[in-house]
């Protein structure tokens, strides 16, 4: 139940919530209790009337007086259940906010190299059937769990009153119970670790086709995608025969052994009543008792079916909470113009326990400067730019962005520096406004408007019947590439960045819509640092050097008109453009360049 615990631990805010659900949950019981008392007496005093021990008259007035409690005794529990229940209610949505926020938070703070081993489904599955699962045992647990507590040491405590052997046989109930329920635990536990699995599975591919089902409906491969996700749930069909065939056959055993002990409660119950040791009333009221007591044995298999749940998943969320974050750096510093803008000092990086991407790597580029990288694909052009903008840690040396170490800036610091143009434009649902001011939210209509005139985005942003205000669709699907493309560079253009980056920004375009993207990011470059991936020589030749990597390595670095003729790689890729052959074409390609 440690997991349990340390979700209550977590969302420790929600204590009003939990203590008033825990004192309607007492009243509740204490109301309940009152009922078997009311009845028992009734009894009594139906029997004494029909026997002549009473007047018929008295007997009237009583029972009516008895009815009357009880009905103030319904009311009253009526009323102060539904308060608990609003009370638990609210706990669990607060729950729920709680856990998601925290969940998310965690997950922005994670390092890149978390999410490139983690399939998108399989997060947001996790966290909804996590959450669920938790919120949806608390709920169950404080509205049940207590009044189950208070009713049984009542039960026993007035059943000890009437006959110590039938308390005896209560008082043995539950431990025998849980006894049976904790052996069964175990097993369940790891065979529901096991459904998760495949149901994360599962969900991570659902997600990831939907997101790629043009690829899927062109490659004709739905029939193959259906096949491996209904095997995950199949899988799940064999693990939850294991797992239900196990629970029932343990469950058929508590409730016989359940069986027999309450067959020795009613048997005392009966004989004592037979022996004139109880009065029908005292048989009644019992009766009653040991009903409510069998209640909470009963139903215990459905809270302890919900914490075996709540704790399977609330150990797959901690998993996540717990996994380890950078220590995050606070405070700003002043951003110097007077050093170079980028500067790498011996760095040498490579992907979890892989070969380094980069090694020794070392250049400086200054304020207002514009630099090419330029090498095969899979070479570290990237890399270069993930480590730039802090997503990963180099394995040695030192990146330093306007004078300062980029482990001493804080992330929003560095990256609120650096604008980065991808070749994946990456829009979010919503307006095309909301996409231009990603950046800076509360940037006035104008500041949008003139960005997106830069970018030569707005002649076709006006077109729209609601202009700026027009919904793109999930990941801009309303859009074209050139025209998601230039909402990106508008975007940058609002962040107004300090070193701009351009990541093969117009290599998914066509010619037409290249030159309208290659207009807005001159405007964009303009006196400004940047750093250029690109996929045509056109490029490259305008900038202030050019930076060639060869097997994480520099190989050279120049001005475009001295490496043109140096014999290096650049030299090579004029000369196979020049070329023109198919041969020369393929070879460029893999330097990620277009003829």
């Amino acid at each position: 139940m440690r997991p349990l615990a340390k979700i209550l631990a977590f969302t420790r805010e929600l204590a009003p919530y939990y203590l008033a659900i825990v004192l309607a949950a007492v009243a509740t019981a204490v109301l309940a209790l009152a009922t078997p008392f009311i009845i028992g007496r009734a009894t009594d005093t139906v029997v004494d009337a029909t026997t002549g021990a009473i007047a018929a008259g008295d007997a009237v007035t009583t029972v009516l007086w008895l009815a009357a409690a009880f009905l103030a005794v319904e009311l009253a529990a009526t009323l102060i259940s539904s308060a608990g229940g609003y009370a638990g209610d609210v706990m669990s949505a607060r729950m729920r906010e709680i856990l998601s926020n925290r969940y998310f938070t965690k997950l922005l703070a994670l390092p890149q190299r978390y999410f490139d081993n983690e399939l998108t489904g399989r997060i947001v599955s996790r966290l909804n059937r996590s959450i669920t699962e938790v919120t949806g045992f608390a709920k169950a647990f404080s509205n049940s769990f207590f009044t189950m507590l208070i009713q049984t040491v009542a039960i026993l405590a007035i059943s000890a009153l009437y006959a110590w052997p039938l308390a005896l046989l209560l008082a043995i109930v539950f431990p025998i119970y849980l006894w049976l329920t904790a052996l069964t635990s175990r097993r369940w536990q790891v065979i529901e670790g096991k459904k998760n699995h495949e149901i994360d599975a599962a969900g991570g591919r659902f997600t990831e086709v939907i997101a790629q089902i043009k690829v899927v409906k062109s490659f004709v491969q739905e029939r193959r995608e259906l096949r491996v996700f209904a095997e995950r749930f199949a899988k799940t069909i064999g693990l939850t025969r294991d797992q239900s065939r196990h629970w029932h056959a343990m469950d058929a055993l508590r409730r016989g052994v359940m069986a027999a002990i309450f067959f020795g409660i009613y048997a005392i119950i009966f004989v004592y009543t037979v022996q004139g040791r109880f009065s029908v009333g005292d048989m009644v009221l019992l009766i009653q008792l040991v009903t409510m007591a069998r209640a909470p044995v009963t139903s215990m298999s459905y809270i302890v079916d919900s914490a075996q749940h709540a704790i399977a998943g609330s150990k797959d969320y901690f998993r996540v909470i717990e996994r380890e974050t950078p220590v995050p750096v606070r405070g700003t510093v002043e951003l110097r113009t007077d050093v170079p803008a980028v500067e790498f000092d011996d760095v040498s990086f490579g992907y979890d326990d892989d070969a380094d991407v980069l090694a020794g790597v070392s250049f400086a580029i200054e304020p207002g400067e514009k630099v090419a990288f330029v090498g095969e694909s899979g070479g570290g052009k990237t890399t270069l730019i993930n480590l730039l903008l802090g997503l990963y840690e180099v394995r040695s040396g030192t990146i330093r962005v306007m004078g300062h170490d980029v482990r001493d800036l804080s992330t929003s610091q560095l990256r609120a520096a650096i604008g980065v143009v991808f070749q994946e434009p990456n829009l979010f649902s919503g307006t095309i406004a909301e996409n231009i001011g990603y950046a800076d939210p509360d940037a006035p209509r104008a500041v949008i408007e003139a960005a997106a005139a830069r970018a030569n985005a707005d002649g076709f942003i006006s077109k729209f019947s609601r202009g700026y205000d027009s919904l793109i669709g999930e990941r801009g699907l309303k859009l074209s590439g050139g025209q998601k493309q230039r909402i990106s560079v508008a975007r940058a253009i609002v962040k107004d960045p300090a070193i701009l980056v351009l990541d093969e920004a117009t290599s998914a375009l066509d010619t037409r819509s290249e030159r309208l993207v290659q207009s807005g990011l001159a405007a964009l470059m303009a006196d400004r640092t940047s750093l250029i991936i690109a996929h045509r020589l056109s490029t490259i030749s305008s900038v202030d050097r050019i930076i060639t990597l060869r097997d994480g390595r520099i190989d050279e670095m120049g001005a475009p008109a001295d490496l043109a003729v140096s014999g290096g790689i650049y030299a090579e890729l004029l000369a196979l453009q020049n070329e023109g052959t198919t041969a020369a074409k393929k070879r460029l390609r893999g330097y990620g360049i277009e003829h």
